[in-house]
């Protein structure tokens, strides 16, 4: 995931789209969108999308089978998504969605500052996330192409506190001529 990924959002209203679109440009990430489920989909196999904020109602693939198809696949398993509903809180939907592992639930009307604040947390995390990720899987090649860890450096004696104390010399190591007595 490139680290100026986008943030798609996906309605079939283009109302809604630029009203969305609108609240997230302050955030100053990369904004993409999609009309539909299936166009959603393809955005994401190209692997440039970040987070997803996502209508829940829509013709064709709804909101929800978009997520449930995501997580089947290991390159969007964990990708965050946000679907947006004009339900309200619905019970049996807010336990589907939840159940699928979406971030969040948000009920329209969206509150832009609330939306702007969520979407910021759970992009920013996600990014660091996968950042994490690729670090780890470098310290494992590294350990895993030496097959043991790095040896360590090696370490010099302090320097004596009383200068005056001549150096020590090991017992092959001949004394100059003229401490030889």
């Amino acid at each position: 995931m490139p680290s100026d990924a986008e943030i798609l959002i996906v309605d079939d209203h283009p109302g809604a789209l630029f009203a969305l679109e609108s609240a997230l440009i302050p955030l100053g990430r990369p904004l993409s969108r999609a009309t539909s489920g299936d166009e959603a989909l393809k955005q994401v196999l190209r692997g440039r999308v970040g987070l997803l904020v996502l209508d829940v109602q829509m013709p064709g693939m709804n909101g929800l089978e978009v997520v449930r198809y995501l997580r089947r696949l290991d390159q969007s398993r964990h990708i965050p998504v946000v679907p947006l509903t004009g339900f309200g809180r619905d019970p049996e939907l807010t336990t589907a969605a939840f159940a699928l592992g979406v971030a969040d639930l948000i009920a329209k009307p969206v509150d832009p500052w609330a939306l702007r604040t969520k979407i910021r947390y759970l992009y920013d995390a996600h990014q660091h996330r996968l950042t994490l990720e690729a670090e780890i899987r470098e310290l494992r090649a590294l350990v895993k192409g030496t097959g043991t860890s790095p040896p360590p450096a090696p370490r010099t004696a302090p320097p004596h506190p009383d200068a005056r104390v001549p150096l020590q010399r090991d017992a092959q190591t001949p004394a100059p001529a003229h401490e030889a007595t």
